[in-house]
């Protein structure tokens, strides 16, 4: 039973897809096999001009066949189209099936910085290739043996001449893979560097223009940019160059087929029309492999996308929910949290590298905690942790006696704010980004939670109130502004736990008054409060202190014993 649990796990999710689909991939099989017998109709209606109508002369002969040609071109285009809707149904499919929990991964890993490639956009290439004439071409290959019986019952020197022609063609396409694999897998890797970077300097472009750090900052990306598509050409021309020795050779071929059929026909060996026919069977045997070898690239694209998939995000596409829990009374106990450097965790327990050292305390309902101390003393990753966003390396935190991990986290997030030191809203209006995008939120619960962050009055007087568009390219709000409809997304529908980042960092007084009525307001409905203190006025509101100084407890208990413990020998910090 633990062997096929951990077999599960390990199983990548593009995987577990492609798997899903192999009844599909069976039945493609199956239409190829149709499709290519039927594409000799083609020779064997040349065959049958050339040595039975032109010879007898039989006008009702050559139109019988030409019906009965016509007739198969009708079911060839039909399969084709069959065929064809198939794969791109299928890739449809694969995007559906894998696009939410991918995501989901890809989001929660995120918040680590623990992915360094783009899931989704890996997504679109694999669907891309199930679609593509890559894929077709594929399918086509196993058939190939067909047109060369064929080839051979026309007469064994043909059939020998054109498997010499196949055994070139599948010789290049070795030779292609294995020339433009290393350049294509590097050339994939800096893309995505490169796209990692511009990322991060659109969202600093504030910063950089001011400081004049545009210039170097282009200079940078250029020099990024030069060598994913260096890379890039390179792998291009050298599949480019067999490509173009592949349609040479294959033009070669079908011309050595032609002579040598000339020749037999001479010695009379074969008939003149089985000179045409041959010809173009012999030509249809090859160009499966030139198809191939044409969309070398985005055959070797789509293998990275799918290799990346199954390392990066493992599990089911569907998998089993756990069991729901009751709603969430609100009591949190943390015990011996310990969070280690990112480059130190799972190599021991050097508490000089440890952000956090067990940690312990524990509230209840009704309970408001402000967590202090000075720059760089863990109250950042402290929040992470409560939240659930980032896990302990030892120790364990539990509300209602639950890990994290025991709940559906759809379900939890419910019951749970948040409001991170640096608040970005979402592209949305400003009515979804408080109702955390959740469509049956009711218009009173939005306006509840804008009121209690005291900027309903604020969004009114907005270009579009509540429909007022937010993100990138939307109505420019102030610091101050965004952070206010970040608390009002936190304090949404009151849930039980509320962790508020140095929430009045660009508040003014009246963001402050606001602060401490949603405070109070929350413990009146029995919800815990934690919030990490940036300035004394947001701890007006909390009955409980928590003192952290290099990620360890120095004080604990309430709020007055705390500060005058405290108060004299480590002022109220900033940062963490």
């Amino acid at each position: 039973m633990r062997k096929e649990r951990r077999d599960s796990e390990g199983n990548g999710i593009a995987k577990e897809a492609i798997r899903s689909l192999r009844s599909v991939f069976w039945g493609v099989g199956l239409i190829s096999c149709v499709l290519n017998l039927l594409m000799l109709t083609g020779p064997v209606f040349m065959l049958q001009v050339y040595d039975r109508v032109l010879s007898s002369r039989s006008i009702p002969t050559l139109a019988a066949l030409s019906i009965l040609a016509g007739a198969l071109y009708i079911f060839w285009g039909l399969f084709e189209f069959f065929r064809s809707r198939t794969l791109s149904r299928a890739s449809f499919w694969f995007d559906e099936r894998i696009g939410l929990p991918t995501f989901r991964s890809w989001l929660g890993r995120s918040s680590l910085g623990a992915y360094e490639s783009r899931p989704i956009a890996d997504i679109g290439t694999v669907r891309q290739f199930l679609s593509s004439p890559a894929l077709s071409g594929l399918f086509d290959v196993p058939w190939i043996p067909i047109y060369l019986g064929f080839v051979f019952v026309a007469h064994p020197w043909l059939g020998w001449l054109t498997v010499g022609g196949a055994l070139v063609m599948t010789v290049l396409a070795l030779i292609n893979e294995r020339a433009t694999h290393l350049p294509l897998g590097h050339a994939a890797s800096s893309e995505q560097a490169e796209s990692r970077f511009l990322e991060q300097a659109h969202r600093n472009a504030e910063s950089i223009l001011p400081m004049g750090m545009a210039g170097h900052i282009g200079g940078h990306w250029e020099r990024l940019h030069g060598e994913s598509a260096k890379l890039a050409q390179q792998a291009t021309e050298r599949g480019e160059i067999f490509s173009a020795v592949s349609r040479a050779a294959r033009m070669i071929l079908q011309s050595a087929v032609l002579g040598l059929g000339a020749y037999l026909a001479i010695r009379q060996d074969i008939s003149p029309g089985m000179i045409v026919a041959v010809s173009i069977v012999s030509g249809r045997a090859l160009a499966p492999i030139d198809q191939v070898i044409g969309h070398w690239r985005t055959v070797v694209r789509a293998r990275h996308a799918y290799q990346r998939l199954n390392k990066e995000v493992s599990g089911r596409a569907d998998p089993t929910p756990p069991l729901q829990l009751p709603p969430p009374e609100g009591s949190l106990s943390v015990r011996h949290v310990t969070k280690l450097a990112p480059e130190r965790a799972g190599r021991g327990s050097d508490s000089q590298h440890a952000i956090l050292k067990d940690i312990s305390f524990s509230l209840e309902p009704g309970d408001a905690l402000g967590i202090i101390g000075p720059s760089a003393s863990g109250k950042t990753t402290l929040a992470r942790i409560l939240i659930g966003a980032w896990s302990p390396d030892r120790g364990e935190v539990r509300l209602d006696g639950a890990l994290f991990n025991h709940w559906d986290r759809d379900a939890l997030g419910r019951y749970i704010g948040y409001l991170p030191q640096t608040v970005e809203l979402l592209a949305g209006t400003v009515q979804q980004n408080i109702a955390r995008f959740d469509p049956e939120a009711k218009d009173d619960e939005i306006i509840a939670a804008a009121k209690m962050a005291g900027v309903h009055a604020m969004i009114l007087n907005l270009p579009e109130g509540y429909e007022t568009q937010t993100g990138p390219g939307s109505t420019i709000l102030s610091g101050g502004q965004v952070q206010r409809i970040g608390l009002a997304r936190a304090l949404f529908r009151l849930p039980r736990l509320v962790v508020l980042d140095e929430p009045n960092s660009n508040l003014d007084a009246e963001g402050d008054a606001a602060l401490a009525t949603a405070i109070e307001r929350l413990r009146r409905a029995n919800s815990i409060v934690i919030v990490m203190a940036h300035r004394p006025s947001a701890i007006a509101a909390v009955n409980k202190l928590l003192m952290l100084v290099n990620g360890a407890v120095m004080e604990f208990g309430a709020k007055d014993d705390v500060l005058r413990k405290v108060t004299r020998a480590v002022p109220v910090g900033a940062g963490g």
